[in-house]
């Protein structure tokens, strides 16, 4: 989307994935904040140390909602910080602060720590979107964690984050998102939901998630078996399927 096109126009080749230039984008769609279904993600957007090249890894939870609610599309961060810091995000208002006491510390107890720091009148309003040790010494493959459990989990971003000393970024938003039509929308919505429900794979993919896929994929290829050198894992299916 629109963050692979400010990415590829404002990102030479020849920048390094850690340097000053590499910039990280988290950008949200239009419908994101609202109540359509599907619509609660957030893309982060960057030059990957795995490839050096665009990469982008896709996470769900609420931080993409709350980004949305406090006013932006999109949050884009570039250059390197002289030490650690975190971002705080209050509608209107957005910080940098110090993360000295963050640094070391895995992404639940950052988490927690930022909640009970920023004393905001609803703790679980927050929203946080932070690295761990992995990210911190630039493991290639590490991955921003928001809401304690949803990663971003391609493209390396965490190590990103960790080379332009970014431990964290908390937000919270409270506006709402501005629907043109609200009839048609509530309509439309609800006619996405029902015809969700019916679909026969629905069931299937609301109790078990991904594995409910591994069947299709392991008959196609499309397993990534030894590090990704086949699209094949042995028995895989039968034994971590949905229906196993």
């Amino acid at each position: 989307g629109f963050s692979t096109k400010i990415l590829y126009d404002r990102v030479r080749p020849e920048i390094s994935p850690f340097g000053q230039e590499n910039l990280l984008i988290f950008a949200v769609g239009p419908l994101t904040g609202s109540n359509a279904p599907f619509s609660g993600r957030v893309e982060i957007t960057t030059k990957s140390p795995l490839t050096n090249s665009i990469g982008s890894g896709n996470s769900g939870g609420i931080w993409g909602a709350k980004l949305k609610h406090a006013g932006y599309d999109a949050l884009i961060i570039k250059g390197i910080a002289n030490k650690p810091v975190y971002i705080w995000i209050n509608n209107d208002s957005i910080e940098i602060r110090p993360a000295d006491h963050l640094w070391g510390k895995d992404t639940i107890k950052t988490t927690n720590i930022l909640k009970d720091e920023l004393n905001h009148r609803k703790r679980e309003s927050i929203s946080v979107l932070a690295i761990g040790q992995a990210g911190e010494n630039l493991v290639k493959y590490a991955c921003p964690i928001n809401d304690y459990h949803h990663a971003a989990a391609r493209s390396g971003a965490g190590s990103v984050m960790g080379s332009k000393r970014l431990k964290a970024i908390a937000i919270y938003g409270n506006k709402k998102v501005k629907i043109a039509k609200p009839k048609e929308f509530k309509e439309a919505i609800l006619e996405a939901v029902e015809r969700t429900k019916k679909h026969p794979s629905f069931e299937k993919f609301r109790d078990y998630g991904s594995l409910a896929i591994c069947k299709r994929y392991e008959d196609i290829g499309c397993l990534p078996g030894n590090n990704f050198q086949t699209g094949y894992i042995p028995n895989f299916s039968s034994k971590m399927s949905a229906d196993a």
